[in-house]
């Protein structure tokens, strides 16, 4: 079903953009960075988070971690992520499929400013086979373009 929210979403508000399914899973970053042949930081993962009683996604690169004294001070307090059953919730995508297209009900949506290095990122598709390539204007642009420092990039 989840995959079918993400066509239908992309279908009205991007009708240029196509979903990629595959037959080798994406379900995490190392796996989608060898599908589509790109450095795990150019896959765009999409993190359900809760700061106090607000819920609201951050899409940030592949190879980058939460980090905490960035993300309070950009949320304005401390970040916790959400387990898998609360993300099928919010989004009406399982874990390895998670993105910030075809959700059942509006959402905060952030994007992380560690994406900027990239003109093309590939987020997923709302399922564990399925990834969308586009750039991070487009991407910013269908997310509501809130940009946030809240990750610590690998060493």
């Amino acid at each position: 079903m989840s995959l079918h929210s993400v066509r239908d979403d992309l279908a009205v508000r991007a009708p240029d953009l196509a979903v990629i399914t595959t037959d080798a899973s994406t379900a995490t970053v190392p796996l989608a960075a060898e599908v589509h042949g790109v450095e795990p930081g150019q896959i765009a993962k999409t993190l359900c988070i809760r700061v106090r009683d607000e819920e609201f996604l951050l899409v940030t690169r592949g190879d980058a971690r939460l980090d905490n004294q960035k993300s309070k001070s950009a949320f304005g307090g401390r970040p916790r992520m959400l387990g898998a059953e609360d993300v099928l919730r919010l989004t009406s995508h399982a874990v390895g499929g998670v993105c910030p297209f075809g959700l059942p009900a509006p959402l905060p949506i952030f994007l992380d400013t560690s994406l900027k290095i990239y003109d093309l990122v590939i987020p997923a598709g709302g399922d564990t086979h399925a990834s969308v390539k586009l750039s991070v204007e487009r991407l910013a642009q269908l997310c509501g373009n809130k940009w946030v420092d809240a990750c610590q990039l690998p060493e």
